[in-house]
């Protein structure tokens, strides 16, 4: 399992080594010990989510209030995506940019998100399947959401034709919008909200 870690803070992409023969394959695609010791503390598993796609479909970019926030592991086990991280945070050195990561089911690569950053992705083929450890449970109360097509994010989706959303992605407000009312997450609060989490058992 190799680690690296993106350009924005708190995000990594993780990729695994496939042991195949011709009775198919076998990896290992979660490790407890080693996500903790890279990331400085251990991922608390509250939920799994999984969800299927048609190819243009874009869903985020979703983030959730810290504390507690929502850490997500992410894998696509079917098809392609491309997997966006956003830094939401404000104050932080890379406060507005973007990553992309392409998540398949050939490479089987997945993507780390700390606390307080912004996901997203985009359905590269038909019926792509992510699966994703969450580390909180959903709480609709604390959810929110930046619209993905936001110009002044200028995330580059790959999409064949137009972007696929949810109404209430559609519905979402701008990077301008959320942090001119408040709904943004604070970079430090969020730093110090990580941190802690060193010293909590799984």
């Amino acid at each position: 399992m190799k680690f690296r870690p993106l350009s924005i803070e708190g995000a990594w992409e993780i990729t695994f080594r496939q042991h195949g023969d011709p009775r198919g394959m076998f990896m290992e695609w979660y490790r407890f010990d080693m996500l903790s010791e890279e990331v400085g503390h251990p991922l608390r598993l509250a939920q799994a989510n999984m969800s299927v796609s048609a190819r243009d479909v874009v869903r985020g970019i979703h983030f959730a209030d810290v504390p507690p926030g929502q850490a997500k592991y992410v894998t696509c086990v079917r098809g392609a995506v491309l997997d966006v991280v956003v830094d939401l945070r404000v104050g932080s050195p890379t406060f507005g940019t973007w990553e992309g990561v392409r998540l398949d089911d050939t490479e089987r690569q997945a993507v780390y998100i700390s606390e307080g950053l912004g996901h997203g992705f985009c359905a590269l083929t038909d019926d792509a399947t992510l699966s994703y450890l969450c580390s909180e449970t959903y709480a609709p109360t604390r959810e929110h959401a930046v619209h993905p097509l936001d110009p002044d994010l200028a995330i580059a989706w790959p999409t064949a034709g137009a972007a696929q959303l949810s109404e209430r992605d559609l519905a979402a407000p701008t990077l301008a919008e959320a942090l001119r009312n408040g709904l943004l997450p604070d970079y430090e609060q969020c730093r110090r909200f990580t941190e802690s989490l060193g010293d909590v058992s799984p």
